[in-house]
């Protein structure tokens, strides 16, 4: 008799995925820890010394520089479609709404009140402290920056040079870049919007094709902000290996200045404006906490703005209104870097070079910042900002290059003031337009990346529900019975 040997169960171990295990870490301390190891690479790199490249570089420096320019670059690529179809969408959006201009115009309003107050904050910090008294940075640093901004160069540069704003420039090799800019591509979209407008319904299929297209773009664009943990390794890894923290310490009064004066508007005036119009602030600050975050890391407030724009629906602002105000924002509200940052920096290049500044200089820089915001637009907007400060003040362009090697670890800053002020103007002028959904906003709590991603690919899947299903079907009735089994999305 026979006796055969049943076969063991199929319990075989299962080899476990790094990758996947990375992917459930949470956004959020994937952020952190792509902060802590930039760090720590960059020390690493520093200590390296001088490597045998052509620009001296060693391997791992150049290494983290090349991660971060990728994760820039691909933001870059995707800035100009994304501005050009937001902004004539949002347009389009308010074709329907009665008070559109009135929600316009209280926008622009709110955004130069806060801007007001930002500037007015540099400018007393500033004031009090002057940064460049106590730097010891050397005066071989100066040089003027590449991307300038002066009021003739601002105003010629809203006339777009042709449809799509793109800039050719020739190298010494004789290789041709090209360039966008995102003013002129701002000014395309505002003109092709308001011509939707007035078309009427005879522009609906082409509102239907940029509609879909922004739905495109704004998918590549989660799949980018995806890398940012990568990014951030690279970009933070190259601003220490690059700099080291003895930049840091001869701009140490300046750069104190400018996180100081961010806190003091992230974390007194924002709360006093929210208390003012009868707004929890605990509520905005869970609801906002993605798009702040994400732009610490991103530097990018349009790279940011799809974040931005959903966290601030979440918070209980329309649709309508927030696909407005979200990328208008994007472009032109820039509490850190339109208004403390070229404040601040404008009086530390004025104390290192012994210009004094008057009342009229102060008066320059504060209308400089409320009405020059537009200058902003794009992802060297600070450098411009603070060329066209320095320009309108007659102080030496050279004394941009004073600033530069810290400005990294400045834009994390100022970015994530940006994105937040730009969710704050939407929820105030919601409140005050009666348009906001306060029970929303009073249940907004801290979420996360993924599950923002997740109720939107619900949503999404919701409204493309009734065009694949007839009423009244047989696959209608499935899709309701399957709907009841769904869970809503963690947050």
């Amino acid at each position: 008799m026979s006796t055969s040997t049943a076969p063991a169960p199929a319990t075989s171990r299962r080899t476990r995925n790094p990758l996947r295990a990375i992917v459930r870490i949470p956004f959020g301390w994937q952020v952190l820890i792509g902060l802590v190891l930039g760090v720590v690479l960059g020390l690493v790199a520093a200590q390296m010394g001088p490597g045998t490249g052509e620009d001296g570089a060693n391997w791992l420096t150049t290494a983290l520089n090349t991660i971060g320019t990728i994760f820039v670059t691909l933001l870059k690529a995707l800035v100009p479609p994304l501005i050009f179809l937001a902004i004539i969408t949002s347009i389009a959006n308010l074709r329907g709404v009665t008070n559109a201009a009135r929600l316009a115009g209280k926008t622009l309003l709110w955004f130069a009140i806060t801007s007001l107050i930002a500037v007015s904050i540099g400018i007393a910090l500033g004031a009090v402290t002057s940064p460049g008294k106590n730097s010891s940075v050397s005066a071989d640093a100066a040089q003027a920056s590449d991307t300038q901004g002066g009021w003739m160069d601002f105003l010629t540069g809203l006339v777009p040079t042709n449809f799509l704003g793109i800039e050719g420039s020739a190298g010494d090799d004789g290789t041709v870049s090209l360039s966008f800019n995102a003013l002129q591509i701002l000014v395309i979209s505002i003109a092709v919007g308001i011509a939707v407008l007035s078309v009427g319904d005879k522009a609906e299929p082409f509102l239907k094709v940029t509609g879909s297209a922004l739905e495109i773009v704004q998918k590549l664009l989660w799949w980018v902000i995806r890398l940012a943990p990568i990014g951030t390794v690279g970009l933070l890894g190259n601003a220490v290996a690059s700099y080291g923290w003895d930049a840091i310490g001869q701009l140490g009064v300046f750069v104190a200045d400018v996180y100081i004066g961010l806190f003091i508007v992230l974390l007194v005036v924002y709360p006093v404006l929210l208390k003012l119009n009868g707004l929890s602030i605990g509520s905005f600050f869970r609801g906002v906490w993605p798009a702040t975050s994400l732009g610490f890391v991103s530097r990018s407030s349009l790279g940011t703005m799809p974040m931005t724009q959903s966290v601030t629906e979440r918070m209980g602002v329309p649709r309508h209104y927030a696909s407005f105000a979200i990328p208008l924002g994007a472009t032109t509200k820039m509490d850190g870097c339109a208004a403390i940052y070229p404040a601040l920096a404008a009086i530390f290049v004025a104390n290192f070079y012994g210009v004094p500044l008057g009342v009229t200089d102060y008066l320059l820089i504060v209308l400089v910042s409320v009405l020059g915001s537009a200058a902003t637009a794009g992802m060297t907007g600070a450098t411009v900002m603070l060329t066209l400060t320095l320009s309108t003040l007659g102080l030496p362009l050279e004394g941009v290059g004073l600033l530069l090697a810290i400005d990294p670890i400045l834009d994390m800053g100022r970015t994530a003031l940006n994105v937040t002020g730009q969710s704050l103007v939407g929820v105030i002028v919601a409140k005050r337009e009666k348009i906001l959904d306060k029970s929303a906003y009073d249940a907004a709590r801290r979420t996360s990346f993924q599950a923002i991603q997740a109720e939107e690919a619900q949503e999404t899947a919701d409204a493309e529900a009734p065009a694949k299903t007839a009423p009244g079907s047989a696959d209608d009735e499935l899709a309701a019975d399957g709907a009841t089994e769904k869970q809503p999305a963690s947050v």
